[in-house]
């Protein structure tokens, strides 16, 4: 069964002067985010934009991810902290999202690193988020396995 979610978009004016709002229509989690253009490629002035709504979406998919593969493999996490960051830069062809680089940190009992490495790339390229993008966007992860000392 498919699942659809819908978020609104409301534009005013030109793109280099104009501005916006995005809210998440299915779940009214967030309404009327301000986004512009100077958000996106300059300082961002507390404004969103959709890189950075592709950053949260991408490292929230990630981690629900990688949480299910650790689990599979009989190792549930007792944490796990991500990071992602979405790169935006101007190419020959136009303004690109280039790549989505994931950072991960987590305690997982029990595991050895070669397995916590397999899982958190497993999850990479494996993500409904990650396959989205797979082709497009360079994808990275760079995980680490936390002991009790950290």
């Amino acid at each position: 069964m498919a699942v659809v979610r819908h978020a609104t978009v409301t534009w005013t004016g030109d793109l280099a002067t104009g501005g916006g709002t995005v809210t998440a229509f299915s779940s009214g989690a967030f309404t009327d985010l301000p986004v512009s253009w100077s958000a996106r490629t300059e300082n961002s002035n507390g404004l969103t934009s959709p890189e950075e709504l592709l950053a949260a979406a991408h490292g929230s998919c990630f981690s629900m991810a990688f949480s299910s593969n650790l689990v599979k493999a009989g190792f549930p996490p007792d944490h796990i902290h991500v990071s992602c960051e979405v790169t935006f830069d101007k190419l020959e062809a136009g303004w690109t999202v280039v790549s989505s680089s994931l950072e991960v940190a987590a305690r997982v009992p029990g595991i050895e690193e070669a397995d916590f490495q397999a899982a958190a790339e497993a999850a990479r390229d494996g993500c409904p988020i990650s396959r989205a993008l797979k082709g497009n966007v360079e994808l990275m992860v760079d995980a680490v396995l936390e002991t009790e000392d950290h």
